[in-house]
């Protein structure tokens, strides 16, 4: 059946709302491209045969579609027609996508659906086109540093000072290499590939820029010593809030320090100034040491000597309260006997005086010519005897 024919025989049809006769027979020669269109023909060939007459079916409106190579997406929506998705091979461009990429299928430069990896398809050019960026690949970016590969010496790493040389907030001048992972973002494809036009350079002058910021709020010491894991946090953070400000869809997995010194020209004058610290450091250390020593045993001795003058202050102010009460006790009792009571105390007190010392009574009333008082000394007689003493030179 020739479908011009058809269609000029369906101008005594009354046309359905939103179609008009133009674009039956715009389909009819292949020129209707709109896709609105194109969707309402199939629903009225599907649901409404008495449009298009009694000699014209679905099947007709399909085959015209097929004909003019119009989307399998949109030739799909027909319930009767099982298998009619894919169309003839020579109606489509197929295309493989690998395991580390993802496709992007653009109509007229616009994106339209993205595909996984596999086999797939996409009408010929120049209706539509297919991209395949590896969005699964995880990418490195060297600042600072380049890495060249030498076939007698192996990779050797060059120094790049206009990337590298950064300055610190206390004024000082570091030498900074590092190194960026990243990749795009699973569902910013589509960014990557059109809001940025040169994906490495933008990620690695962002990165460049993040770094140069982080150090410039840092002091020299910290950087060069504990602030390494810090710096790295720092500067993935910035980087991703800067390239999702541009919509770059690129994803920073981690930013790693390769190398952190003071400039070449300074180094050995740095690593002299890192000694001193050191044995400032080692000084002060010893210091310390010596002092938690000695401070505690001298508190000890203090609270020693302080704990011994509390005991002889009570020792001495107890005797000095027994005096005063035996005294006072004697005084009562010399004011009831005065004499008794006077030579009482004056034996006590010869008896304590000479108690321990070797005598010699004298009677000076004795008519022998001595006076010598003859008498046993009994404590004499408890006392040992003194070891006896052996000469010196031996027997001769």
């Amino acid at each position: 059946m020739d479908l011009v024919r058809v269609a000029e025989s369906l101008q005594k049809e009354p046309a359905p709302a939103g179609l008009q006769r133009d674009h039956i027979f715009l389909a009819a020669h292949g020129e209707l491209t709109d896709p609105d269109l194109l969707r309402r023909l199939q629903r009225f060939a599907k649901d409404d045969i008495g449009f298009f007459g009694e000699v014209v079916g679905r099947y007709d409106v399909i085959r015209l579609l097929e004909e003019h190579r119009v989307d399998a997406v949109v030739i799909d929506e027909l319930d009767e027609v099982e298998g009619l998705a894919a169309l003839e091979l020579d109606a489509v461009d197929l295309f493989r996508v690998e395991p580390d990429e993802v496709g992007v299928v653009l109509r007229f430069g616009k994106e339209i659906r993205e595909v996984q990896p596999g086999l797939n398809y996409h009408l010929p050019y120049p209706v539509e086109t297919a991209l395949t960026p590896k969005a699964l690949q995880v990418r490195k970016i060297d600042v600072g540093m380049r890495i060249v590969d030498d076939l007698r010496r192996g990779a050797t790493v060059r120094d790049v000072p206009e990337e590298s040389l950064m300055l610190t907030g206390d004024e000082n001048i570091v030498d900074v290499d590092f190194s960026v992972l990243w990749r795009i973002k699973p569902n910013g494809v589509g960014e990557y590939l059109f809001n940025i036009q040169n994906p490495e350079g933008t990620v690695k002058a962002v990165a460049e820029s993040a770094m140069r910021e982080v150090i410039g709020r840092s002091d020299i010491q910290p950087i060069l010593t504990g602030a390494r894991q810090g710096i790295e946090t720092g500067v993935q953070e910035l980087m991703q809030k800067t390239l999702d400000t541009y919509g770059a869809g690129v994803l920073v997995q981690q930013v790693q320090l390769q190398k952190v010194d003071p400039p070449a020209q300074v180094i050995d004058s740095f690593r002299d100034v890192q000694a001193a610290r050191a044995d400032l450091e080692r000084a002060q250390n010893e210091a310390q040491t010596y002092a938690n020593r000695v401070v505690p045993e001298a508190r000890g001795r203090a609270a020693q000597i302080l704990q011994a003058a509390d005991a002889y202050k009570s020792q001495t102010v107890a005797e000095a309260t027994g005096q005063t009460s035996r005294f006072s006790k004697i005084y009562e009792e010399y004011k009831k006997a005065p004499e008794v009571t006077r030579k009482r105390m004056y034996l006590e007190t010869m008896e304590r005086v000479l108690g321990g010392t070797d005598k010699i009574i004298l009677d000076s009333n004795s008519q022998s010519g001595s006076g010598v008082v003859p008498y046993l000394p009994l404590n004499e007689l408890r006392r040992a005897p003194a070891p006896a003493q052996t000469p010196s030179g031996g027997a001769r």
